[in-house]
């Protein structure tokens, strides 16, 4: 789904104060809703709508979300609107009704993209955070199915996995700090008997929740249903498109109700397949696609991954780039880009945290600033400076 991006009709004078605010309407009310807005100093904010989707919005998007939140009277909004910014009442209340349609629009769309930008460049999607990351990518195991590839997950990195409780501890600490969107991944993280608790638990909070996984276990029907009534908002399936049992639990999948991205990764052996797998997924109803290759230093495979792109856009599969995969971060935009750095390591947009609670400024950077099991929050966004 492609959203209109918020126009920038004016530039506020001063920002609306910095902090969190939220709404819950009644529980008998036909349609549930929660906000949680995060305002950032310089005016900007975050929005999370339902615990399922994530919007970055600029200080005027901040303004009107500021004032759904609080549940001010459109005629009230749009009179402080109009003095903080100096324009007509009428302006200011039309500005707000469209914002206001905008957000029902969202409310209102199914298997939605959990994260949508409201004008911000695609060059620098994090930028802006102060206090906490926008996501975190917690790997909650190194353990990997059977036969998978040992080099998958850096097993010798830990020597523990964190229990229930401390996963517990560690979901409540970064949403207190202002975490709104966490990602479950490994190794496999549908090997931790757990995972759907910690999924509910992160859900109940209001974040918003991801998860990586190989699929195998979403093959077993009574699993992924197990899944799904967890609240469950996105999932990104690394697909092993040699072996047909992977599609035939990624066509259950994408039978859901659930934002799905799959993950290719182009391989020396798979080249002469590549376009037969862009077709088939396209046939199945895929609609958002992250690539990678497994050597970049291979120029067929680079090279590959440039007519993947391409053919990507041809089969209308969005291309999704910034979501974490086992590999590298060699992927369709760095090369549009011609840089190979995250943003992760460009903004402090993303953490990532190992199975013994350990950060890191990214999957693969193994410098640790801190584990947040020991270290308070505030000592470890200062690491991450």
């Amino acid at each position: 789904m492609v959203l209109n991006k918020l126009s920038e009709l004016f530039q506020p004078h001063q920002p609306i104060p910095p902090g969190t605010y939220s709404y819950q309407n009644p529980p008998d009310s036909e349609r549930q809703i929660r906000f949680h807005l995060r305002v950032h100093q310089n005016g900007t904010g975050l929005l999370i709508l339902n615990a399922s989707t994530v919007l970055h919005l600029n200080q005027t998007g901040a303004e009107y979300a500021y004032h759904l939140a609080k549940q001010t009277p459109v005629d009230e909004a749009a009179t402080q609107v109009a003095g903080r910014y100096q324009i007509s009442k009428l302006q200011a209340r039309q500005d707000f009704l469209d914002f206001q349609h905008k957000i029902n629009t969202i409310l209102d769309v199914p298997d939605l993209d959990p994260v949508t930008y409201f004008d911000l460049d695609r060059e620098q999607p994090y930028a802006g955070a102060e206090t906490a990351p926008y996501r975190l990518d917690c790997a909650l195991t190194y353990q990997l199915p059977e036969g998978a590839d040992p080099d998958l997950a850096p097993t010798r990195r830990v020597d523990r996995e964190l229990s229930t409780e401390e996963w517990h501890q560690v979901i409540d600490k970064v949403w207190e700090a202002g975490v709104p969107h966490l990602i479950f991944t490994g190794g496999e993280p549908t090997l931790r008997p757990d995972l759907l608790d910690l999924i509910s638990r992160a859900e109940e909070n209001g974040q918003v929740t991801g998860l990586l996984t190989g699929g195998q276990r979403l093959a077993d029907p009574e699993y992924l249903d197990d899944l799904l009534q967890t609240g469950l908002d996105h999932l990104m399936f690394v697909l092993s498109p040699e072996a047909e049992g992977a599609w035939d639990a990624l066509e259950r999948v994408l039978n859901q109700d659930l934002f799905t991205t799959v993950h290719l990764t182009i391989k020396t052996d798979t080249l002469n397949h590549l376009d037969g797998y862009l077709a088939r997924l396209a046939d199945l109803g895929a609609n958002a696609l992250s690539l990678s290759v497994s050597d970049p230093e291979d120029p067929s495979l680079t090279s590959a991954l440039e007519e993947a792109r391409t053919a990507a856009a041809d089969a209308r599969l969005s291309l999704k780039w910034d979501l974490p995969v086992p590999y590298s971060r060699h992927h369709p935009v760095a090369l549009e880009l011609e840089t190979e750095q995250s943003p992760a390591q460009e903004n402090r947009g993303l953490l990532y945290v190992e199975p013994d609670g350990d950060v890191l400024p990214a999957q693969g950077i193994n410098r640790v600033l801190g584990n947040l099991l020991r270290d308070p929050w505030e000592d470890i966004w200062d690491s991450a400076g």
